[in-house]
């Protein structure tokens, strides 16, 4: 893995939300990279809970400033950054007051969506991929963690499938248990629609349930971790069904598993 660049986007990251498998996931794979001899950076939303001070987050002005389109709404794009203490890695936040100053992550008080992820979704999906554009960094691999990741995949292949940034980049996506039913409130594919990404790629976005989520990943994405023991059988059989690279759960827990799936599929 030497020198080569991994990019790391989850909804969670260890240590600046509690340690779930998720956030665990997006510490480790990295430090692997790293330790390895690779290059990482890591995005995530910046959730009001994160506490600024102790983490020392700071706005980076250079990258800051500019507006995405969400929805025919101009919406300002604040980028935050931090380094994880005693490692070699940096954490990029996205940042916005509407979407993401709320203390909370994903879900009310009660446990239920918000029901603006979707909008939350693209914003932060046209974010990270604006904010890698502007770092001029182009990744090897992709590494996406999370349901509300999901939509990465479709814009990376389709909106910006022409940005010479990308177009070697390999993406792998980690599925995790499902954890909502029924599908997200809002209109996700008809905000998405207005971007005039392909109506036949954006189809399963009509209803956006958690295994209609996965089953764009698989149709969009080079490789697969399977990030858990109680997945939905649907999703296991059309990742099988792809015949794309498989990384199971067990063998994931060992040291080096991520890096060696890695090496052995993506990049030599």
């Amino acid at each position: 893995m030497k020198d080569k660049r991994v990019l790391i986007i989850s909804s969670e990251v260890v240590p600046y939300l509690p340690q779930t498998e998720q956030a665990k996931n997006s510490f480790f794979i990295p430090k692997s990279v790293n330790e390895s001899g690779g290059q990482t950076r890591i995005f995530m939303p910046r959730y009001g809970l994160i506490n600024e001070r102790r983490h020392q987050l700071h706005e980076v002005i250079r990258l800051s400033g500019m507006n995405l389109v969400i929805n025919d709404m101009d919406t300002p794009l604040i980028i935050k950054v931090a380094s994880i203490p005693k490692e070699r890695m940096q954490v990029y936040f996205i940042d916005n007051e509407d979407y993401f100053k709320r203390r909370a992550t994903l879900r009310e008080e009660d446990g239920t969506l918000f029901d603006d992820n979707d909008e939350r979704m693209i914003f932060f999906t046209k974010g990270v991929i604006e904010t890698v554009k502007k770092l001029n960094w182009s990744p090897d691999i992709i590494h996406m963690h999370g349901w509300f990741t999901t939509v990465i995949t479709l814009y990376l292949t389709t909106q910006y499938k022409h940005e010479h940034l990308f177009q070697q980049s390999k993406i792998v996506s980690s599925i995790y248990p499902q954890d909502f039913d029924g599908v997200l409130a809002g209109a996700l594919h008809d905000k998405i629609a207005f971007d005039q990404l392909d109506p036949e790629a954006i189809r399963p976005l009509n209803e956006p349930s958690y295994e209609e989520l996965m089953n764009l990943n698989v149709q969009f994405s080079d490789g697969f971790v399977l990030a858990g023991e109680e997945l939905p059988e649907g999703v296991i059989k059309s990742i099988k069904a792809s015949d794309k690279p498989i990384l199971d759960y067990e063998t994931s827990k060992a040291e080096k598993a991520f890096v060696e799936f890695y090496t052995q599929n993506f990049v030599s």
